[in-house]
């Protein structure tokens, strides 16, 4: 039995108004991953981060016509997008708090 470790992980810069300005990704895994971050990293740049959280793996995998077997890996960007919103928002929450 194989097993296959697959990291993503996504960053964002997102404006005052919670809109992302930039997305970059680092990917190590097949390149099934890597495209299906690369997907990722392009479909959020210009959103709202509440809008991005609809994103779905189903929505990249359709998109790069990946076959079953490699449907983690549009799983795992779909997790990094959350990931991704939701450590923004925890940053942001924080934020708040200080000044309050």
């Amino acid at each position: 039995m194989f097993h296959f470790a697959t990291h993503l992980q996504l960053q964002i810069k997102v404006d005052k108004d919670g809109n992302i300005q930039e997305s970059k990704f680092k990917t190590f895994g097949c390149g099934s991953a890597i495209a299906s971050s690369s997907v990722a990293t392009e479909w959020v740049k210009g959103k709202h981060v509440d809008e991005v959280l609809s994103i779905k793996n189903t929505d990249i995998a359709a998109h790069l016509k990946l076959p079953p077997v490699k449907l983690h890996c549009s799983m795992l960007a779909e997790d990094a997008i959350r990931a991704a919103v939701n450590d923004w928002k925890a940053k942001r929450d924080a934020k708040k708090e200080q000044v309050a």
